[in-house]
């Protein structure tokens, strides 16, 4: 066991991010969410002028009522197939528990909500963009808090996983893919 901790956080240091899995409150079994779009279909391709191929749109997300006692919501869209783990397209966090979907053009501060930086170092949502050639997943994550977090606008990801840690009380996924 202590070897697996010890390897766990020598692949975290060697790819410069802490890994942090957010986890529940001790005794809250983690609800589901449902998450559509629009736009993609679960596992379906995303449409080009979601991606830094085309206008690099957010998507229109949608995601059913989230467990009783959510504060608050962030929604994350990321990338698993890169080599170094998981590269985040867009965090945006704080998102009011009544909201049920989010897309390109909405008044962000007006759902209380507040962006982080991305992976590409950009406070804004960054669309899919593997390398050329390559056929990568993302994931459209809701997850439901039962806190709000205290972070700031432009908070890293790992800020964010290290803010939810302790608060997960709801999650749900849409994935999609896309060729560059």
């Amino acid at each position: 066991m202590r070897l697996a901790a010890l390897l766990l956080l020598l692949a975290a240091a060697s790819c410069g991010k802490t890994i942090i899995a957010p986890r529940p409150p001790p005794g809250v079994a983690v609800a589901s969410i449902t998450v559509t779009s629009k736009a993609f279909a679960a596992n379906a391709a995303i449409p080009v002028e979601h991606t830094c191929d085309g206008r690099d749109l957010l998507p229109p997300v949608t995601w059913s009522a989230p467990p009783q006692g959510t504060r608050a919501l962030v929604v994350v869209l990321e990338d698993p197939d890169v080599s170094s783990g998981v590269f985040t397209h867009f965090i945006l966090m704080n998102v009011s528990a009544e909201a049920t979907s989010v897309t390109e053009g909405a008044d962000f501060a007006a759902m209380g909500a507040a962006i982080g930086v991305n992976d590409f170092g950009n406070a804004r949502y960054n669309g899919p963009c593997p390398p050329k050639g390559e056929a990568h997943r993302y994931r459209f994550r809701v997850v439901a808090l039962d806190a709000p977090l205290k972070l700031n606008e432009g908070a890293t990801r790992e800020a964010l996983d290290a803010a939810m840690d302790g608060h997960l009380i709801g999650e749900g996924v849409l994935q999609g893919y896309f060729v560059h």
